[in-house]
């Protein structure tokens, strides 16, 4: 994805507050040799842009003063109640450095597995991104988690993930397997009016 951004002259919060009036977002550039820039973005662009999946995941093409240069997006910040971007952070990446993001999962094929379709279960996602390590080159867009094997009884970890090659997950805390999903099998419901089974008899008192 390719965006356009600005140099930013003023830096503080009277001038970042009179760029937002004027339809505006401040930035910020950081990361390789290069000193940190002061940036500005249409902050229309900037929030619709942030609405698409790839803005977040992916390698981003930064035109500056008609030069491009490849960016991570790192932090945004937001208004507590407006819709509104009040400061938005940009990394610079280096061809020859890996990189560390998070990259969103996509389920596929649950409506047609055999613990939907054939046993009635209730399947969800559990995780729905995962933290990966890899060359800029390398680095996907989201990955793939093909559901359409699932039964009642699957096992599906985060080591059961189909990495693309070159790229390395990476595991945080004690559980290095967690689940990607939550399967939960039909209720049985008891139809109303049913009778219930007979109490067994009492056993009758033998004669004195």
């Amino acid at each position: 994805m390719q965006f356009v951004a600005f140099e930013r002259a003023k830096q503080g919060t009277g001038a970042s507050r009179r760029l937002r009036i004027t339809g505006k977002a401040p930035g910020i550039v950081y990361g390789g040799s290069a000193e940190p820039q002061l940036i500005e973005l249409d902050h229309n662009a900037l929030w619709h842009a942030l609405k698409k999946e790839a803005f977040h995941s992916s390698i981003l093409d930064m035109e500056l003063n008609g030069q491009t240069s490849k960016v991570l997006l790192r932090d945004v910040q937001y208004h507590p109640f407006k819709q509104q971007v009040l400061h938005v952070d940009f990394q610079r990446v280096d061809d020859k450095t890996r990189v560390h993001l998070k990259v969103p999962l996509h389920f596929e094929g649950l409506e047609n597995s055999p613990a939907v379709k054939g046993e009635g279960c209730t399947v969800t996602p559990v995780i729905h991104e995962v933290d990966v390590m890899c060359m800029p080159s390398q680095l996907p867009e989201f990955i793939t988690v093909d559901l359409s094997g699932l039964t009642s009884k699957s096992a599906l970890g985060l080591q059961s993930l189909t990495i693309p090659h070159g790229v390395q997950l990476v595991v945080r805390g004690s559980n290095k397997n967690p689940a990607l999903v939550s399967i939960k099998l039909p209720e049985v419901v008891v139809e109303a009016g049913a009778e219930a089974a007979p109490a067994a008899a009492p056993a009758k008192k033998g004669k004195k």
